[in-house]
């Protein structure tokens, strides 16, 4: 029986309206409340009033680096894109690399492609605060614009390789919680890259072989999901990242939260 178009999907665009709507007002009632303290606090409003507007003040937060690896075709891309879709406090690292640009791929928006030369030369200046070498291709992550995003309390997504996550814990031991995704099994790994279409059965090839390395590395980092169910892999990934925003150390505003509280 056809259904009436008046019904359950007419309260899912509300749900996605409402939801829209809400992650687009967050930011200026964050805005809002600071302008709010400040003038109570410059014009010595007393009492609970002063004190109900305090308890509304965001507490501020350290970001966090989230770097999701993978072996090629494990599903770390579709992991990060769901993730990225449901987290607007979350945004992508945009990395250099050697590589050519595949089909619909942007400049400045999936990649910065460079030349081996222009890498080089960004290695050199110091410019990376991470960078690798795979398959052949070069690959790097800018160090100002993700440590600007830390210090203003912005989480930065990484979609990188062991070796780029070994470097990232060096340079920032504090602010990286790294998670690595596992297939089933290498005969499920292999018929999802055959099943993406893209690859010859030489890149294939190559591909699984570096499979095996990445998944020698899998002990370098702090969380290791299999991804069985795309689903569930989501969802532990996304609870990964929730649990690290409400650390201790991600919240050096914290002690001045506790100290209005106690004050009454």
């Amino acid at each position: 029986m056809r259904r009436d178009k008046g019904g359950e999907n007419d309260d899912e665009n509300r749900k996605r309206h409402w939801e829209r709507s809400y992650v687009a007002f967050l930011p200026n009632l964050f805005i809002d409340m600071g302008c709010c303290i400040a003038q109570c606090k410059a014009d010595g409003v007393p009492g609970h009033r002063r004190r109900l507007v305090m308890a509304l003040e965001p507490i501020a937060r350290r970001g966090l680096c989230l770097v999701l690896a993978a072996a090629p075709g494990a599903g770390k891309t579709s992991v990060s894109r769901a993730l990225l879709a449901t987290e607007p406090a979350l945004s992508l690292s945009i990395s250099a690399t050697t590589r050519a640009p595949r089909p619909a791929e942007q400049e400045g928006v999936h990649y910065f492609f460079k030349t081996p030369e222009q890498f080089d030369a960004m290695v050199t200046q110091g410019e990376f605060l991470e960078h690798a070498h795979f398959l052949g291709r070069a690959y790097g992550t800018p160090r100002a614009a993700v440590e600007a995003a830390l210090a203003a309390g912005h989480d930065v997504l990484f979609d990188i390789e062991w070796q780029g996550h070994r470097q990232m814990k060096a340079n920032l031991p504090e602010d990286v919680v790294g998670i690595f995704l596992l297939p089933p099994s290498l005969p499920d790994l292999e018929a999802r890259l055959r099943g993406r279409g893209q690859d010859s059965d030489v890149e294939i090839a190559r591909r699984m072989a570096a499979a095996r390395e990445e998944i020698t590395h899998w002990d370098e980092f702090d969380h290791i999901v299999v991804n069985r169910d795309f689903e569930t892999t989501v969802a532990a990934v996304r609870s990964i990242l929730h649990a690290a925003r409400s650390e201790r150390r991600r919240q050096p505003g914290m002690a001045g939260f506790i100290a209005r509280l106690l004050a009454g």
